[in-house]
């Protein structure tokens, strides 16, 4: 199963989903469906173990925010750029918190507008029973 390109970016996250796929077309990887979230955070891009947890720890608070918004696909949040050591100089602090989920919420809640501003597929209205069908 491959996601492809990003589905939506910010500056330091990048957002995956897997493709939808027919039911029974796709043996079940994702057994229960619902969403599931993945979340890559490179030593390239922290080096500090308690950055990437901390990362981590807001990329899963900001997706359990937003559960019911969320598609029901498995996704992957991906740190694609390092934050600057000068302007977060801890490695866990509560600027460095703010920032990441301002971007989380932007990146997941960009996903989600797309989703609502998609046309919803018209579903043809049963047709209305007929005086001679009654009467049969």
């Amino acid at each position: 199963m491959s996601s492809g390109p990003p589905v939506a970016k910010t500056v330091h996250f990048a957002l995956h989903m897997a493709k939808s796929h027919e039911p029974g077309g796709v043996p079940d990887l994702f057994p229960g469906g619902g969403a599931w979230l993945g979340v890559l955070v490179p030593k390239r891009w922290a080096r500090r173990a308690v950055t990437r947890n901390t990362l981590r720890r807001q990329i899963y608070a900001v997706a359990r925010e937003l559960t019911a918004g969320l598609p029901q696909l498995p996704m992957v949040v991906r740190l694609r750029s390092g934050f600057s050591r000068d302007d977060f100089p801890s490695a866990t602090s509560d600027a460095l918190k703010r920032e990441a989920r301002a971007e989380l919420q932007q990146l997941l809640g960009e996903r989600l507008a797309r989703r609502q501003r998609a046309p919803a597929v018209a579903v043809p209205a049963a047709p209305a029973p007929q005086a001679d069908d009654a009467a049969a």
